[in-house]
């Protein structure tokens, strides 16, 4: 889940909740310890960036990919317009 809130001048604010569900094939334990040993996945929320090479593990993926990778583009968009602000 990856939440966003826009607050404009003047106080209004509005949020939005970004709901995605990544599904990952059973790793085994050489490709687990591959991906630790990459690093790639420190720092990262879920311990993952589907981005990179993780995203070689990915089944299926429900819901935002941009919320998986960072900012979920479509809602704050969304959030922007419905605030008065013109979409690029």
């Amino acid at each position: 889940m990856t939440a966003v809130c826009v607050v404009a001048p003047g106080g209004r604010r509005a949020a939005r909740l970004a709901e995605s569900r990544v599904h990952f094939k059973r790793l085994s334990a050489a490709e687990i310890a591959d991906y630790l040993a990459s690093g790639e996945g420190m720092g990262k929320a879920g311990g993952y960036a589907i981005q990179g090479r993780a995203g070689a593990f990915v089944t299926t993926l429900q819901g935002s990919y941009s919320a998986v990778v960072g900012l979920p583009l479509y809602e704050t968009r969304n959030l922007l317009q419905g605030l008065g602000y013109a979409a690029p």
